[in-house]
């Protein structure tokens, strides 16, 4: 079981963030897997993500009886940071309260990892969030996308869109993820790593 931090009107609150790259040419790209965690969560939970603020679009709501924020950074992947601090010191946020989704080369197609800590493993957008928040402590969610064929380069190939048969896979997937953040909310990481990784 987590315990969540206070924020502004003594309200519960957790910050679940995916990563991804603003625009329509990426929607649905490998990168932006974090992206469409969000929109499953909040079509899953009835959140309304549309509000634009702290250079993100945000929604408010709940997931297992505790509040949520839902965030997609605007500030394109690699500045990531910069709109995750933003929320985090608005809403005085605690590091470990925090849950990053994103896209991971090294994971097969539709593998999840959940890690409470650890290094960005190459990923700019956790780097990016790292330094400005002055630690690697931070909980995440990795989604696999697969490493690129010989024939594509690493960045052509993350933002490149998936095929028919690997969004199939990356959809399934994506509508396990609500049942994973229920899981460590109400049991914890450990919980959730057992089950899910």
């Amino acid at each position: 079981m987590i315990t969540l931090s206070v924020c502004p009107g003594g309200i519960l609150m957790l910050l679940i963030v995916g990563l991804g790259n603003p625009g329509s040419q990426y929607t649905n790209t490998r990168h932006n897997v974090g992206f469409s965690a969000i929109f499953k969560l909040a079509q899953k939970t009835g959140i309304s993500s549309t509000k634009t603020k702290f250079r993100a679009i945000i929604g408010k709501g709940s997931i297992a009886e505790e509040r949520v924020i839902l965030a997609q950074p605007l500030t394109y992947m690699n500045n990531s940071g910069e709109a995750v601090k933003q929320i985090v010191n608005y809403y005085n946020i605690s590091r470990e309260k925090i849950i990053i989704i994103s896209d991971d080369l090294d994971l097969p197609l539709g593998k999840i990892r959940i890690k409470e800590k650890g290094s960005a493993g190459g990923h700019n957008g956790l780097k990016s969030i790292f330094n400005y928040l002055g630690t690697q402590n931070i909980p995440r969610i990795r989604i696999g996308i697969d490493f690129p064929p010989e024939r594509y380069s690493s960045i052509e190939y993350v933002l490149g869109h998936f095929s028919e048969e690997e969004k199939e896979i990356i959809d399934n997937t994506l509508d396990g993820i609500y049942l994973i953040i229920e899981e460590i909310i109400k049991n914890g990481y450990q919980s959730a790593m057992n089950k899910f990784n």
